[in-house]
């Protein structure tokens, strides 16, 4: 059975300011555009069974630089629904609520069509969408690529390895990234994190 990629985003203005963003379509910076045009050769190093990439555009656009354009959109992809807090960063929301944390708090109520997500709701997601990459998995045509945001990919990974939502607090993930989730044993493992192409020599 093949490995699980999971690549986050190139960057974007609100992921240099720190801005949670979800469902606001922030487009890549030219550097953001960059990142993803350099990881093709890094994904195309595996063999690739499936492609699936969150509907915002700037994962489509990831995808699509790196060379998945066909990947398939998944709207359980889609970065962790920040409500209220969406466009706020951690520092502004701490300001009023010095102790959130939003792997075990998750989110103030937003507007109607955007109300927030909980830990649990995210995690179900997850959950969801990993039981789709193992139905690609289980066809033995290779290994399976993601690409997506940063929150929800730490939750996808603390669930793939058996932890609560909580524990996606351990995996910081950067934009442009490529990570990898393996076997060992038949257990699952991190086998690379934050990984970039190597520079040429």
């Amino acid at each position: 059975m093949g490995d699980l990629l999971l690549v986050r985003h190139g960057e974007t203005p609100w992921a240099l300011s720190g801005q949670h963003t979800s469902w606001t379509d922030i487009p890549l910076t030219d550097n953001g555009r960059a990142q993803a045009r350099s990881l093709a050769p890094l994904v195309g190093t595996y063999r690739i069974g499936a492609a699936f990439t969150s509907p915002r555009a700037r994962a489509r656009e990831t995808a699509e630089l790196a060379g998945f354009g066909n990947a398939l959109v998944d709207p359980d992809l889609s970065e962790w629904e920040y409500g209220a807090y969406e466009g706020l960063t951690t520092l502004e929301i701490h300001r009023t609520d010095p102790d959130w944390y939003l792997f075990t708090d998750g989110v103030a109520p937003g507007p109607p069509d955007h109300p927030g997500e909980s830990p649990e709701q995210v995690g179900e997601r997850a959950d969801r969408m990993l039981a789709k990459i193992d139905a690609a998995l289980a066809n033995n045509e290779g290994s399976v690529v993601v690409f997506a945001h940063s929150h929800f990919l730490r939750v996808l990974t603390a669930r793939r390895l058996g932890l609560p939502v909580s524990g996606g607090s351990m995996f910081l993930l950067a934009t442009g990234t490529v990570s990898r989730l393996s076997t060992e044993h038949g257990r699952p493992v991190v086998a690379g994190w934050n990984l970039r192409p190597q520079p040429a020599a």
